[in-house]
C-alpha cells in the first residue's frame, strides 16, 4: 500500500507508522515538516503539495477546519482509498462523500495523542472495502480499539467528552489558586493533574475543538447555577449530578 499523508504533524505520523503501508510520502504546507516526517520512517519521504503522483491511499491529517478542503484539494490523487484523522465526523464525511466518490472512504479518530497510542479510535466507514479493512487490521494490530459509530453520534460524544471536559478543566485552571500541594485532597490532586495534561499540549487544537463542538456554554451555565445555588437547591443539584 502506497500512503500519502498530507499533513505532517503527530497524528499524521502515528497514522503512517500504524496503518500497515508498504512505502509513505508526506506532504504538508511547511515543506521542512514533512521532510522531518520523513526521517521518522523507513522508506518514508516528503513530496510537494502540488505532486501529481497518484498513491494507493491518502490520508489527511490536518486541523478540522481545514478538512473539507484538505479533502477537496488531494482526493484526486487516491486510487483506493481516501481517509481522514481530524477528529470531526460531520463536515470530514460530507467531503469524503463529495470528493472520494470512486474510493473506499472512512473517517478515523483516535481518542488520544501520538505519546499516549493505543487507544480507542471510533471510525465512520463511508464506503468500506479491502483497503479499508486492511488499515483497520494495522490499527486493531497495533493495539487500538478501533469501533464503528455514525457522523452525528461521534459528534455528539465529542461534545461531552471533549468541549465539556476541556471547558471544566480549563476553567478549573483559570479560578484556582497556587496551594501547597500537601493541601491537595484525593479530588483536587487529580483534577490538578488533569490541568497539567491539558495546558502542556497545542492551544490551537483546543481552540479548534471549542470552535467545532458546542458544550462550553452549557458547563458554565452549569457551574453558575452551582455558585448560584442556596444550600437547599445546592442539595437537589448535587443529587442530580449522581443520577
Amino acid at each position: 500500500m502506497q500512503l500519502l499523508v498530507v499533513g505532517a504533524g503527530e497524528m499524521g505520523r502515528w497514522f503512517a507508522r500504524h496503518s500497515g503501508p508498504d512505502a509513505v510520502a508526506f506532504t504538508d504546507r511547511e515543506p521542512e515538516t514533512a521532510r522531518a516526517a520523513a526521517t521518522t520512517i523507513e522508506s518514508a519521504r516528503a513530496v510537494p503539495l502540488d505532486t501529481d503522483e497518484a498513491f494507493d491511499v491518502v490520508c489527511v491529517a490536518v486541523p478540522m477546519s481545514a478538512v473539507p478542503g484538505a479533502i477537496a484539494e488531494h482526493a484526486h490523487r487516491a486510487t483506493e482509498a481516501v481517509v481522514d484523522v481530524s477528529g470531526e465526523m460531520r463536515d470530514s464525511v460530507a467531503a469524503l462523500r463529495s470528493h472520494a466518490e470512486r474510493c473506499e472512504r472512512a473517517s478515523f479518530h483516535p481518542l488520544f495523542s501520538a505519546s499516549n497510542a493505543p487507544g480507542n479510535v471510533p471510525v465512520v466507514v463511508d464506503r468500506g472495502g479491502q483497503t479499508i479493512d486492511r488499515i483497520r487490521e494495522s490499527l486493531v494490530g497495533a493495539g487500538n480499539d478501533v469501533f464503528e459509530t455514525t457522523p452525528s453520534a461521534h459528534d455528539r460524544a465529542m461534545e461531552t467528552v471533549q468541549a465539556k471536559a476541556h471547558t471544566a478543566v480549563l476553567a478549573y485552571a483559570l479560578a484556582a489558586d497556587d496551594v501547597d500541594p500537601r493541601f491537595h485532597t484525593s479530588l483536587s490532586g487529580p483534577l490538578s493533574e488533569l490541568v497539567d495534561g491539558v495546558v502542556g499540549n497545542t492551544p490551537e487544537v483546543y481552540a479548534e475543538i471549542q470552535a467545532r463542538f458546542d458544550g462550553g456554554t452549557s458547563v458554565a451555565e452549569a457551574a453558575a447555577r452551582i455558585a448560584e445555588a442556596d444550600r437547599e437547591t445546592f442539595i437537589k443539584l448535587y443529587e442530580e449530578a449522581g443520577q
